[in-house]
């Protein structure tokens, strides 16, 4: 298996300061473990880092930009999803 036919997997790092894990890039690996390894030596060269994920990017599904009004149009009646009128006690810090 030459380097053209290696899988395309997607990173996503979750930082020191994050909650959360963020895509920052691509790369090809033959397999999850060296997409890890590759992915460390890519995109945690200082430090930034914490935590890694890999997913090979054919199970990555995505809605298509013509949908868009019909996906995410229902949820603007139900403004219970969205309760920025709460006032948050202090000691909330990520939400």
């Amino acid at each position: 298996m030459n380097n053209k036919e290696w899988p395309l997997w997607e990173v996503f790092i979750r930082a020191k300061q994050g909650l959360n894990h963020k895509h920052v890039g691509s790369l090809h690996a033959v397999d999850a473990q060296m997409a890890v390894e590759n992915a460390r030596d890519v995109y945690t060269r200082r430090m930034e880092g914490v935590s890694i994920w890999v997913v090979e990017s054919k199970y990555i599904h995505a809605n298509e930009p013509s949908e868009q009004e019909a996906l995410f149009e229902p949820a603007n009646d139900k403004i219970y999803r969205h309760p920025t009128f709460y006032v948050l006690p202090e000691e909330l810090n990520h939400m």
